[in-house]
């Protein structure tokens, strides 16, 4: 459905996403969640699915706030690895995100622990088919003192993904087009605090994406100057840059004496890399960080054993997979290989086994939180004979070789990378394929899979903004032409969605995928998800191996405090006793 047929109200969209949120909320102590559905949701109204991602505004407006943040103490948050980058246009790294949502605002923010909207920067809009209207929030500042306005965000769609402009990142990251560029026609203003955006096609889940860390608003005066978004950073939210140590993996922030809205609660806040689990849970244990994330099977066990803390679980949105680099790898052009070491290796064992239950098995890319979700697909069994027949079938009945690339470090949808990939190279020796593992630092490890270098690679994915199209678009569609008789494209095809790290272009998936993001219905959408997901598992570009929860580790003196699975870490509402 189109134009004005599409329109919908932002105060029912509201009340239907208030209804319908991912519970991630949980805070008592758990000792490995089972991961099971319960509560969870699919989007067909029996659990918490998510939004339909159509809404529009609540037009309620809070006004500005008075700025005075700091409510005493410090707040020092535990990850495993140090930012690489302060700019949030050049990056897909989550650890970025979790610092830039702390400097930088959006015109849309999601609800903390919820996948409902709320305004930030906008504080009313609508969308009607192909036109977006969003009332700007007057009074805003940046650190520096300047004033936000519509020219602000100008700019800023512009750097991202506007070659025709003098300031435009040419070295933006692959979120650039499928968050603002491959959609918007137009952007222009009607005074300061009016946007009037035109889309390229009605595009369902563009709200939602207004509210995704890659679409926060940057300074117009430093887009047009020689600032250093790298290094520096000067936006409108409640903290700012006080100090990047890269050398130590720490930065530190400080409130935003401009903020116009409530808080921080706290006097600074400290990010601290940690890479080892057990360094980062031991430093919790003994008080020397406040909230602790991305934590593994020994390192729960610990943190529920530690005196003043406890772990906090939610439902994630998130996927852990296995990637077949088709433009690298021959043999993984064929489906029936994909296929063969999809049988072959035991996602089971790795989901009960190494990650101990804080997990589920995944058997497709949209995980069951999301109305996408299509309930009537199993995961893959363990099946060596099937895996076997198939290879036979392939003409790979011998075997072959492959290096599989991962991160070292525990990530949320994979808390044991490195023994994951032990399991995978021992299950598929078994069919007489030879795996050599590939470990690296995140950061390396994210450029090297970035530019294709990877015969497969462990890999995983946190939603951005709740909707279906975040999985099967952002991570599977090649957002280029597939050439004529085969359902791969090649990694230097001008334009390819370098996130798609399978280089897959199935013409089917593909279609219902578009004919899903043009649809403002809900339950056509489902459909079409549900037809994109019976593709995906049919041809297996990838091994599907979980769905994790989110968990954190927490100090008791941490009040306000809030596991959520999209945006933030909203740590302007926390306070630290």
């Amino acid at each position: 459905m189109s134009g004005k047929d599409s329109q919908v109200s932002r105060r029912s969209f509201l009340k239907t996403a208030g209804t319908a949120t991912v519970a991630m909320t949980a805070t008592t102590s758990m000792a490995g969640c089972t991961g099971d559905d319960d509560g969870g949701g699919n989007g067909n109204g029996n659990g918490n699915g998510n939004g339909n991602g159509n809404g529009n505004g609540n037009g309620n407006g809070n006004g500005n706030g008075n700025g005075n943040g700091g409510g005493g103490g410090t707040l020092r948050y535990g990850r495993s690895a140090h930012s690489a980058t302060l700019d949030p246009q050049n990056t897909t790294s989550g650890e970025v995100a979790k610092v830039t949502n702390q400097i930088y605002d959006g015109l849309i923010d999601f609800r903390p622990g919820e996948a409902a909207l709320t305004e930030s920067l906008a504080t009313d809009w609508s969308m009607d088919g192909e036109d977006v209207t969003l009332e700007l929030r007057e009074g805003a500042q940046f650190d520096d003192g300047t004033e936000f306005t519509a020219d602000d965000f100008i700019a800023t769609y512009r750097r991202f993904v506007d070659d025709s402009y003098e300031y435009h990142f040419a070295e933006s990251s692959a979120y650039g087009p499928f968050t603002l560029g491959a959609w918007i026609d137009s952007v222009e203003k009607d005074g300061d605090y009016t946007l009037n955006i035109t889309l390229t096609q009605p595009y369902a889940p563009f709200l939602r994406n207004l509210a995704m860390f890659a679409a926060v608003v940057l300074p117009q005066d430093g887009i047009e100057s020689d600032f250093d978004f790298d290094s520096d950073a000067n936006g409108t939210g409640s903290f700012q840059l006080d100090q990047l140590d890269d050398a130590n993996g720490r930065i530190r922030l400080t409130p935003n004496e401009n903020y116009w809205g409530d808080g921080p609660q706290v006097d600074e806040l400290l990010f601290i890399e940690r890479g080892q689990n057990s360094t980062r849970a031991q430093a919790l244990a003994q008080g020397e960080l406040e909230i602790i994330d991305n934590l593994d099977p020994d390192t729960i066990s610990l943190v529920e054993d530690a005196d003043g803390a406890e772990v906090r679980s939610g439902q994630g949105i998130n996927i852990g997979y296995m990637v077949f680099n088709q433009s690298r790898r021959e043999e993984f052009r064929d489906a029936r290989v994909r296929q063969a070491i999809s049988y072959a290796i035991d996602t089971e064992a790795i989901v009960q086994e190494v990650y101990e239950g804080i997990a589920e098995q995944a058997s497709q890319p949209c995980p069951p939180a999301l109305f996408g979700h299509n309930p009537d697909l199993d995961p893959y069994p363990q099946d060596l004979d099937q895996a076997q027949s198939l290879l036979e079938e392939a003409g790979y009945g011998d075997g072959f070789s492959f290096e599989l690339t991962t991160f070292q470090n525990a990530r949320g949808y994979n808390p044991a990378p490195l023994p994951t990939a032990e399991t995978i190279r021992t299950n598929l020796g078994e069919l007489g394929i030879e795996v050599s593992i590939d470990d690296r630092q995140f950061s390396d490890y994210l450029t090297y899979t970035g530019e294709g270098n990877h015969d497969a690679s462990l890999s995983g994915w946190y939603t951005d903004n709740a909707d279906p199209d975040n999985f099967y678009y952002v991570l599977l569609h090649p957002q280029v032409e597939s050439p004529d008789g085969q359902d791969w494209v090649s990694w230097d095809t001008d334009g390819f969605n370098t996130s798609n790290r399978a280089a897959w272009a199935n013409g089917n998936f593909m279609s219902a995928v578009e004919e899903a993001q043009r649809t403002a219905d809900q339950d056509e959408r489902q459909g079409l998800y549900y037809e994109a997901a019976e593709i995906a598992y049919e041809e297996a570009p990838w091994v599907y191996i979980d769905y994790a929860d989110e968990i954190r580790g927490v100090r008791d003196s941490v009040s306000n405090y809030t596991v959520s699975a999209i945006g933030g870490p909203h740590l302007d509402i926390v306070s630290v006793e």
